[in-house]
C-alpha cells in the first residue's frame, strides 16, 4: 500500500499511521508532510525504524526551502517516481 502524508507531522496522529503501516508499504511525504523528513527530528527516527520505504517529494521540499535539511535516511523523489510508486502499490491511503 502507498501511504501519503500531506500534513505536518505535528498536526496528525503519527502513532495511528504507524500502526497501519505494514512491511513492504511505502510512505510518500508530500506538501507539509515533508517536514517529517527534516534531519534530527523524532519523526525521522520513527519512520526510518519502520519496515517501509520512506520518500519525500523534491518539489515540495524545495517549495518549503528545506533542501539541505532532509535526512539521508529519506529518499527524495520526483513526480515521475511518485507515479511509479502509485503503480507499484495499488492501494493508497492519505494521512
Amino acid at each position: 500500500m502507498l501511504h501519503t502524508l500531506s500534513h505536518s507531522p505535528w498536526h496528525c496522529d503519527i502513532d495511528s499511521m504507524m500502526r497501519m503501516l505494514r512491511e513492504g508499504d511505502a510512505l510518500l511525504l508530500v506538501q507539509d508532510g515533508v517536514i517529517a523528513a527534516i534531519d534530527g527530528t523524532r519523526f525521522v527516527d520513527i519512520l526510518s525504524n519502520a519496515p517501509i520505504t520512506v520518500c519525500a517529494l523534491k518539489d515540495d521540499i524545495d517549495a518549503r526551502g528545506l533542501a539541505g535539511q532532509i535526512s539521508a535516511k529519506i529518499n527524495v523523489v520526483s513526480y515521475t517516481d511518485f507515479v511509479n510508486l502509485a503503480v507499484q502499490h495499488t492501494g493508497q491511503m492519505n494521512w
